[in-house]
């Protein structure tokens, strides 16, 4: 299993920069993996359910031969119904093992959340605040005991 605390940082990279910016991409990457095995052999929608945690879903809605976009969402009950949050898309760059967190759910009820959104008034800023939430989130989900594999892949309706 790869550890992405064995990364190296190069010395030049300063914090919120486009070099450490790379950085988080590669951990993300790996963390990813931590989740979902091989990135490159995913396919398909994966639901993983861990006592004690919302359902994760993850569903694979792009491939090419470098990259694949995946949507990582928990999936909240509600008395209307499961709802999709933070419901956030994510580019899998095979051949670099970078992972960027592309766009997530377009407004937040979460004081935090919205917090980090009006604060990120930058280009690189707005990146970073996804990176960063994807990063931890990625942990704290394998942390729980989420894992997809063949074994947690849904059928496909026809």
């Amino acid at each position: 299993m790869l550890n992405d605390t064995l990364t190296p940082v190069t010395w030049r990279a300063r914090p919120r920069s486009f070099v450490a910016l790379m950085g988080l991409y590669e951990s993300n990457y790996i963390r990813l993996g931590w989740l979902a095995g091989d990135l490159v052999a995913l396919a398909g929608r994966h639901r993983s359910v861990v006592e004690g945690d919302c359902d994760l879903l993850l569903t694979m809605t792009e491939r090419s031969p470098y990259t694949s976009t995946v949507n990582l969402t928990y999936l909240l009950p509600g008395a209307g119904g499961e709802t999709q949050y933070p419901d956030m898309r994510v580019r899998v760059y095979h051949d670099a093992h970078l992972a960027e967190a592309q766009e997530w759910g377009g407004t937040h009820a979460q004081p935090v959340l919205k917090a980090l959104r009006t604060h990120a008034e930058r280009e690189l800023d707005q990146r970073w605040a996804r990176n960063v939430m994807l990063n931890k989130w990625l942990e704290y989900c394998v942390e729980r005991g989420h894992r997809f594999s063949s074994a947690t892949r849904l059928a496909t309706a026809k």
